[in-house]
């Protein structure tokens, strides 16, 4: 048996490829949209991938699973549960399989039982693998969004996310009843999630990439509660805010993501361009390091620096609707490919080209001067008259907070302006002053005249203070 995990720093999201040697066949199970990796593993590892599948309709990232199933002629099984409400509407495509609880794939000597887990989602599966050539027991399972290494798949997603109403009670109680089902299985029985630390689809996930079910059933707090109403409250306690693209992404999953075959570079566009296009009202992302930013930049630009979070932030804040540029230096410039195969994963498929650095010295020549973003070392006192937002998450707030400020998540900022003012000075402050980086470009680019962003955040003023401040 071959058996290949695939892991997506940005999404914090697993997927597996697993083949049967003796038959030269594989399946892979929740390919994202970079289907690239896989059929390049499938050569490497001399195996055709023949099925494809996913545990659900995802929230997170645009599937790869439909065009991985085209690009390689494999056949496509979904599931088939949760009722009309839950169904593919490509599921009458000539290479679709619909697959019900108890149900069975088979690759070669390897076999994959159907679980149907609902709770995350209505429809949610997971599958059993047995590897015949070995023997006759299971060896695990992969559960996708049902059950993490030390948590379990949040069931609010789609009340709060897609304001699906009364469905995040019901899901928590379908969650309960579907552990209560697994937490029966063999505690040698493995467990391959389908995502990691940092992702937004649970509240607490370890970053090891697989578990046990024994091991679970030890330490995993989901495992141990055993009466239903207090596991219902206590799987909806404290989940982080979902992101807004969320409700998008299962619209597109569900709907079935374009076919994108391969995907062009951005070119670079004239420098003198860029006015016109912020005229416009395109959307100009400028990719460079926070601090860069913050030195010097092209005014109406917003900055989303290309590390471990781009991904998230620009599901949050870039519509996927409007063209999107891009704004980079050398050293960006070189990665382009690798940040629009980023903006794919999460249906950002505009990506008309980007500005170099040059584009400064144009926009000067235009008679236009550059943007700063003005750092500020000490909290203001009451008497300033100065607005201070947080722009941190909801738990993170409840930790402790600066007593005057105004508490505003950063992918909710744009949908707030309004509770802005904008004839005073307005200060924004995360937690270590990488997100706040972010909102101030946005309150600079929506129009905001006079921001600062607090240097080091909450982390350093709590600090100084030596203790929380709230």
């Amino acid at each position: 048996m071959i058996l290949k995990r695939f892991y997506d720093e940005r999404l914090a999201q697993a997927s597996y490829l697993i083949g049967c040697a003796a038959t030269g066949e594989a399946l892979v199970i929740d390919p994202n949209r970079d289907i690239d990796q896989y059929l390049q593993a499938a050569v490497e590892e001399k195996v055709r991938i023949s099925a494809v599948t996913e545990t659900h309709i995802h929230a997170d990232l645009v599937s790869g699973s439909r065009e991985l199933a085209a690009r390689s002629g494999a056949t496509l099984f979904l599931s088939d549960e949760g009722g009309a409400d839950w169904r593919y509407t490509f599921s009458d495509a000539p290479n679709v399989t619909l697959l019900m609880d108890g149900d069975v794939i088979r690759i070669g000597n390897l076999r994959f039982e159907v679980l149907h887990t609902p709770g995350h989602t209505p429809e949610h599966l997971s599958f059993r693998l047995t590897d015949h050539a070995a023997g006759d027991d299971p060896i695990g399972v992969f559960t996708g969004d049902f059950v993490f290494v030390g948590d379990v798949g949040r069931p609010d997603l789609l009340e709060r996310a897609a304001k699906q109403i009364g469905s995040m009670e019901r899901g928590a109680r379908q969650l309960f009843h579907s552990l209560q089902s697994f937490k029966s299985s063999p505690d040698y029985l493995q467990i391959w999630p389908g995502h990691g630390a940092g992702s937004a689809c649970g509240k607490s996930l370890s970053g090891v990439p697989q578990s046990t079910v024994g091991y679970e059933r030890r330490t995993n707090w989901a495992f141990r509660i055993s009466e239903e109403d207090r596991f219902v409250e206590s799987v909806l306690e404290g989940q982080p805010e979902p992101p807004t693209y969320f409700a998008r992404m299962k619209r597109v999953n569900k709907e079935g993501a374009p076919i994108l075959g391969d995907v062009a570079l951005p070119g670079r566009l004239p420098s003198q361009a860029l006015s016109e296009v912020l005229e416009r009202g395109a959307i100009a992302v400028d990719i460079r390091p926070a601090a860069e930013f913050a030195a010097r930049h092209i005014p109406g630009t917003v900055n989303i620096p290309f590390d471990r979070s781009f991904t998230n932030w620009a599901g949050w804040l870039v519509s996927p609707d409007r063209p999107l540029y891009l704004v980079a230096d050398e050293r960006c410039a070189s990665c382009l490919a690798d940040v629009t195969r980023e903006l794919t994963k999460i249906g950002i498929d505009r990506v008309i080209g980007y500005f170099s650095l040059e584009t400064f010295d144009a926009w000067r020549g235009q008679g236009r001067p550059l943007g700063v973003i003005r750092q500020v070392d000490v909290i203001p006192r009451p008497e300033d008259s100065v607005k201070i937002v947080d722009v941190r998450a909801r738990s993170e707030w409840d930790a402790g907070h600066l007593p005057s400020a105004l508490h505003i998540p950063l992918g909710y900022l744009v949908e707030r302006l309004g509770d802005l003012p904008r004839d005073q000075p307005v200060i924004v402050y995360c937690q270590s002053g990488a997100r706040s980086a972010i909102a101030a470009s946005l309150l600079l680019a929506h129009g905001f005249s006079n921001v600062g962003n607090l240097s080091g955040g909450y982390a350093a003023v709590a600090s100084a203070a030596g203790a929380r401040l709230s």
